[in-house]
C-alpha cells in the first residue's frame, strides 16, 4: 500500500502494509528509534506519538490512517539546540532513571500542553496514563509543570488589536447587533 503523510514537517511516501503498526514503520522502515515499544498493546504509553496534533499510541495505529495525516516523533519535537519546552523542563528536573518510558511521557504531556498551558494535577492525571516501571511520576509531576511555564512564558502575547472588543465601533454603532459591531 503506498501511504503519503508528513513525518516530523516532511512530506513522505512510503510502500508498506496497511496492516503494520505506526510503530514498526517508524522503528524499522524509518529508522526513527525514539518511539519505544512497551506492551503492544496501546496500554502503557511508551510508544505515543502525535498524529494531527493528538497522542496516540502507535503500536495500535494501523500504517493505512497515515494517509494525508501529520505525525511528529520525539525526534521532530525539538532539537538539542532548541529543545521543545516538555525537553528543557524533563532535564531541568532530572526526571528520568532507565528512560526508557519517557518519550512516550513526552509527547504525551507535549499533546496535552498544546491544548492547555495550565493543566491542574487532575488534567495530569486524566491525561498522562501511561506507565513508568521506575515510578518517576513525582518528578513527571514537577517536570509537567515547568514545561507548562515554560510554554507559557514562549507564548507570543496576544494582539490587543484582535482579542480585545473594538470600544470606539461598539461606541459609533450601539445599536447595531453584536455580530455586526
Amino acid at each position: 500500500m503506498r501511504i503519503t503523510f508528513t513525518l516530523n514537517g516532511e512530506a513522505r511516501t512510503l510502500e508498506t502494509d496497511g496492516d503494520q503498526p505506526l510503530l514498526w514503520v517508524l522503528r524499522d522502515e524509518l529508522d526513527l528509534k525514539g518511539t519505544k515499544f512497551g506492551c503492544g498493546r496501546a496500554a502503557c504509553g511508551a510508544c505515543t506519538v502525535h498524529v494531527d496534533g493528538d497522542a496516540v499510541r502507535s503500536c495500535s495505529f494501523p500504517a493505512r490512517y497515515l494517509e494525508g495525516r501529520v505525525v511528529t516523533t520525539l525526534e521532530g519535537l525539538g532539537t538539542p539546540e532548541a529543545p521543545h519546552p516538555v525537553q528543557q523542563a524533563w532535564i531541568e528536573e532530572i526526571v528520568p532513571q532507565c528512560g526508557y518510558c519517557q518519550p512516550g511521557f513526552i509527547m504525551a504531556t507535549a499533546a496535552l500542553l498544546a491544548k492547555n498551558a495550565s493543566p491542574t494535577d487532575d488534567d495530569i492525571d486524566r491525561n498522562i496514563v501511561n506507565v513508568c516501571r521506575c515510578g518517576t511520576y513525582v518528578r513527571m509531576r514537577r517536570a509537567i509543570h515547568r514545561a507548562a511555564e515554560l510554554t507559557r512564558a514562549a507564548a507570543p502575547a496576544p494582539d490587543p488589536a484582535t482579542s480585545a472588543p473594538d470600544e470606539a465601533a461598539e461606541a459609533a454603532h450601539p445599536d447595531a447587533p453584536e455580530a455586526d459591531r
